[in-house]
């Protein structure tokens, strides 16, 4: 759905154009199902792209499913029917809340004795020996839910999915035409949990290892110059962690979100370069940044949560999801198309701009080419 639309276009038409990204964080992605829920009821945002990791990539290929069936209607019905099928297959999940846990709701499980056997073997055997067999019910979720001939066939945004490749640590994004469940699952595909997945013969782990989610795809292949991050991993938790499950959870949150952290320094620096005169305004785009993020409503959710898939506490992120989307629009809508509502040259240390400044070398050079506008963009459609 790449629109060629001037910015002009996109404040004065009745829908907006927009990119979204959509990070990956187990059952959490359930609070991104709400947030998309919500704008897919709202009407007044059109997506162009989607780019899409781990649970993100999922919310992606339901949401271009339905769409292909019935437009935004369609793609509403379609991730809540998605989103149910992982709470029933969760009802078999031996990894449960403890009576406890259940009795003072609170959805972590860390006090299951399940639980806590299940991360203690993640960590010490291998899956290949844990689970020869490669078993996993999400897979047969996937593939029993999602139509991936209507996804490829591109009725929607484009899509973009992101996997790691495990020999070359370098990431691939896949985009609409490829796309498959085993690249899906590749995107979602934990080691300590779960075997490789092979792709014509390579194989990938989970995507956020190398973008969670990739946002330069959206540079190459659409016009629109507004992306819209939905995060569900905090950047920022103040303190050091002081217990080992509270370190390991930290190491990851950082692991996860140091791809997006790279490109956030990259769209700074080229949208400090513009402002500043030094590069050409007509030539470069300055790409406008926004969030919803999850940082408030996940504070009393513990890391553990993301394997609880009990459909209560899905439908209780859809809706905490729902609500932080509507106030988002609430306060942001008028922006897209003219400023953005994320300073992320804010987010970043003076050390980090240093580094975005001095340290880019070819990886800036590629990005500046990159954001060149499209010619149609340029010729103002």
């Amino acid at each position: 759905m790449e629109t060629g639309r001037t910015d002009m276009d996109a404040r004065t038409s009745p829908t907006r154009p927009i990119n979204i990204a959509l990070q990956g964080g187990g059952s959490h992605g359930a609070f991104t199902w709400g947030v998309l829920d919500a704008l897919l009821e709202d009407g007044r945002l059109e997506f162009s792209a989607i780019s899409g990791t781990s649970a993100g990539a999922m919310n992606a290929v339901a949401l271009a499913d339905g769409w292909g069936r019935g437009g935004r209607d369609g793609a509403r019905a379609k991730l809540h029917d998605f989103w149910r099928a992982v709470g029933r297959s969760g009802m078999f999940s031996p990894v449960q809340r403890s009576p406890w846990d259940v009795v003072w709701g609170n959805w972590s499980i860390e006090n299951s004795p399940s639980y806590l056997w299940f991360e203690a073997m993640s960590r010490i055997v291998s899956p290949y020996v844990a689970n020869p067999f490669n078993h996993n019910p999400l897979a047969d979720v996937i593939r029993r839910e999602i139509d991936f001939k209507r996804v490829r066939d591109a009725h929607g945004p484009k899509l973009f999915v992101s996997a790691t490749n495990v020999e070359t640590g370098q990431l691939r994004v896949f985009e609409t035409h490829e796309i498959t469940a085993e690249v899906v699952m590749a995107s979602a595909c934990l080691p300590q949990i779960f075997q490789a997945v092979e792709i014509d013969g390579v194989p990938y782990w989970d995507g956020g290892y190398g973008g969670n989610p990739a946002l330069y795809p959206f540079f190459y292949a659409t016009a629109t110059e507004d992306v819209l991050l939905v995060q569900i991993n905090p950047v920022l938790r103040e303190g050091a962690p002081r217990s080992a499950r509270e370190i390991q959870n930290r190491v990851e949150e950082i692991t996860f979100n140091a791809g997006l952290l790279r490109e956030f320094r990259a769209i700074a620096f080229v949208n400090e370069l513009i402002e500043a005169g030094s590069i050409e305004r007509d030539r470069y785009r300055s790409i406008r940044m926004h969030r919803i993020d999850a940082d408030e409503a996940f504070r009393d959710l513990s890391a553990s949560s993301k394997v609880n898939a009990e459909w209560a506490f899905l439908e209780y992120l859809r809706d905490l999801g729902r609500s932080a989307a509507q106030d988002w629009l609430a306060e942001n809508f008028e922006a897209v198309g003219q400023r953005a509502t994320l300073d992320i040259s804010g987010m970043l240390a003076p050390g980090l701009r240093t580094e975005a400044r001095h340290g880019m070398g070819e990886r800036v050079r590629s990005f500046l080419s990159s954001r060149k506008r499209p010619q149609s963009a340029s010729r103002g459609g």
